[in-house]
């Protein structure tokens, strides 16, 4: 695991200004927030670093404004919910370096925090620009990074600053790191990795690393029908990446050679149509008619899932089984998130997931507090899962 200095690397900080690097891309509705996960996830860095006295610069991005400033992307919305969140006030600065960030820290008291406006509204943020992170870091004395989930983009904020500024991993991006080495860096095996979601051309990368990480890759979602498909099997109406067969089954010839067992549903769950609750039937995978569309994943092959669940040590989740945003295809993801928590909750199985859809099928599960760690992220945990260097990760290291 790549070595990079924490906050408990951190000194006398008291009157120091701190550039922390956070997440403050948030769901909004009707010009509120309307998730705050991620605005909660910063406090634990946020109000160690007020505690011991530094003043506090948060540098984040919001959207896509590319290069150009947007009213409707100015930070300036989060603020009224980051100061609730953080019980203390907080004050918006409407730039991210220069003049007018300098006569804004010599207002703040020590322990006090300040939002700069949305980094990209600056168009070198994304090229990295060298001129930028030097203006920048012109306003801080050390930087922090407590943003994993940009930790896959090399811009000013997640990797020029680090280079130009004493630099500390904050605390979510420490217990991401963490978790994600525990997981397939140094892994307790057997390793089992679930990979699900609609197509295999998005995580083509994630399959070819994998079966060469982990001892159990089961393949669910809309991807396992052109694995199906590889080996043979019709696939009636479903979503199925015929064209990417010749690559599915170079894949399982990798695992094969990588001693990882593959394990694609032996019984699915199918409809005429896409819908909820309509007509369905559970029948063999050689079962599945020209006109029938494969769902989910079927319940004997749930059982044997979670069987190979109980033998593992360590397990990885990236993506649902079925179609689990209408009912009654989430059975298969709720049922094996269940025994994936319950295994978890018994300390017999370390579970770590993370990309956006993962979060939602957990949560519907009722599982998600149960995981031993779940990630918000979504490409950089999937680079992650690739076996790809993060940039923001990388600029941290010592």
């Amino acid at each position: 695991m790549a070595n990079f200095k924490t906050l408990d690397d951190l000194g006398d900080i008291k009157g120091k200004r701190a550039l922390v690097r956070v997440d403050l891309n948030v769901p909004m509705a009707d010009g509120r927030v309307s998730d705050a996960t991620r605005l909660k996830a910063i406090i634990p860095t946020v109000s160690e670093l007020a505690d011991k006295g530094a003043k506090i610069l948060l540098l984040a991005h919001f959207g896509r404004p590319k290069g150009a400033k947007h009213s409707e992307l100015s930070l300036s919305m989060i603020v009224e919910k980051l100061s609730e969140i953080l019980n203390k006030e907080v004050m918006f600065v409407a730039e991210m370096a220069g003049p007018v960030v300098q006569q804004s820290v010599e207002i703040l008291a020590d322990g006090d925090v300040a939002v700069l406006e949305n980094s990209r509204f600056n168009a070198g943020e994304e090229s990295n620009d060298i001129a930028l992170a030097k203006a920048v870091a012109a306003n801080g004395d050390f930087y922090v990074n407590d943003a994993f989930s940009a930790a896959h983009r090399a811009h000013v904020t997640t990797a020029g600053l680090a280079h130009l500024l004493p630099s500390y991993a904050g605390r979510t991006m420490e217990a991401e790191l963490k978790a994600l080495n525990i997981a397939l860096g140094a892994p307790q095996h057997p390793v089992a990795a679930v990979v699900g979601g609609a197509k295999v051309s998005s995580k083509l990368d994630v399959l070819q690393h994998l079966v060469t990480k982990v001892d159990h890759l089961i393949i669910g979602g809309g991807m396992a029908n052109t694995f199906l498909a590889a080996r043979g099997i019709k696939v009636g109406k479903s979503l199925c990446e015929h064209d990417l067969t010749d690559t599915a089954e170079e894949i399982l010839e990798a695992a094969d050679a990588a001693n990882c067992t593959v394990h694609l549903p032996y019984d699915v769950v199918v409809a005429k149509e896409f819908r909820a609750n309509p007509p369905v039937r559970t029948v063999n995978v050689h079962e599945v008619g020209e006109d029938d569309m494969i769902l989910d994943v079927g319940p004997a092959a749930v059982e044997a899932l979670a069987d190979v669940l109980k033998i593992c040590k360590t397990l990885v989740w990236n993506g649902p089984m079925g179609a689990f945003e209408i009912e009654p295809f989430d059975m298969a993801t709720v049922s094996l998130a269940r025994t994936a928590a319950a295994l978890t909750k018994e300390g017999s199985l370390l579970s770590v997931a993370g990309g956006g859809d993962t979060v939602a099928a957990l949560a519907h599960a009722g599982a998600k507090d149960d995981f031993t760690f779940v990630s918000t992220a979504g490409g950089a945990f999937l680079e992650w899962m690739e076996g790809k260097d993060l940039p923001g990760v990388q600029a941290l290291e010592i």
